[in-house]
């Protein structure tokens, strides 16, 4: 199963990132809409799309606005998208619908349903998609897939801690994709703003024995190749890995 990363920052993109949007080609999922969104029809393989929100900051929904001409330019690429749907809670849904597609911001809405999250969502290749309950402010939503032989968590906009609740939802997975806006002296401004920092980051994933880890979400204005402090992190949890623009990973 292979993962790509079309955005790996938050809030703002910047000469490095774009903000959040995680692409598995083959399944024709999408994990947030946020500016890397861009990049979708030049790696999508499927002609369905299921796009999981998990809430309706700015940065995680501003794709959808892209979606008129990512469409027309799958179509030119050969892929014909006979579906897209759009999964959220559904206050986060209705906000997008009212505000972000209003007609003085977006005279003519790109063509997708929305659809309240279920409890369980059933992917292709007998996958399913699992979501749980995070803290944010506005409120937001993480998320567990599985297939046969390979599973995913992707958890973003909340504060690690070692003992988070979440710890559970995501226990054993292959793959953790978790956001990490802030190194380690940034704590009390990442509490403050409902994110996480670097060593809290890699204690989730130490305590709920995942596989790897992949560090997303990152501060725009964190510039250069380790701006987390990846060795201290690695002392915790040796298996991180700092996500990028276009990262490919397979799991």
């Amino acid at each position: 199963m292979k993962l790509l990363l079309l955005g790996s920052g938050g809030y703002h993109p910047s000469a490095e990132r774009h903000t959040a949007s995680f692409l598995l080609p083959e399944v024709g999922v999408v994990l947030d809409a946020g500016t890397g969104m861009f990049r979708l029809p030049k790696h999508l393989a499927s002609d369905e799309l299921d796009i999981f929100l998990t809430h309706a900051h700015l940065d995680h929904v501003v794709g959808l606005t892209y979606l008129l001409g990512l469409l027309h330019d799958c179509q030119l690429r050969g892929r014909n998208v006979k579906r897209v749907t759009v999964h959220g809670e559904p206050e986060k849904l209705a906000a997008v619908r009212e505000y972000l597609f209003a007609e003085p911001l977006f005279p003519l809405a790109p063509r997708f349903e929305m659809r309240p999250l279920a409890e369980e969502v059933a992917l292709s290749h007998s996958g399913r998609l699992r979501w749980f309950p995070l803290t944010h402010p506005g409120g937001t939503v993480g998320y567990r897939l599985d297939w046969p032989g390979h599973s995913l968590a992707y958890v973003t906009d909340t504060t690690a801690t070692a003992d988070a609740l979440y710890i559970e939802q995501i226990r054993g997975v292959d793959l953790l994709l978790h956001e990490c806006y802030f190194a380690d002296d940034r704590a009390e401004l990442a509490t403050a703003s409902g994110h996480s920092c670097a060593s809290a980051v890699a204690e989730v994933a130490r305590a709920a024995a995942v596989g790897r880890l992949v560090l997303t979400h990152i501060d725009p204005q964190a510039l250069g190749p380790d701006p987390l402090g990846l060795a201290a992190m690695r002392k915790i949890f040796p298996a991180t890995v700092l996500g990028s623009d276009e990262m490919e990973i397979e799991f």
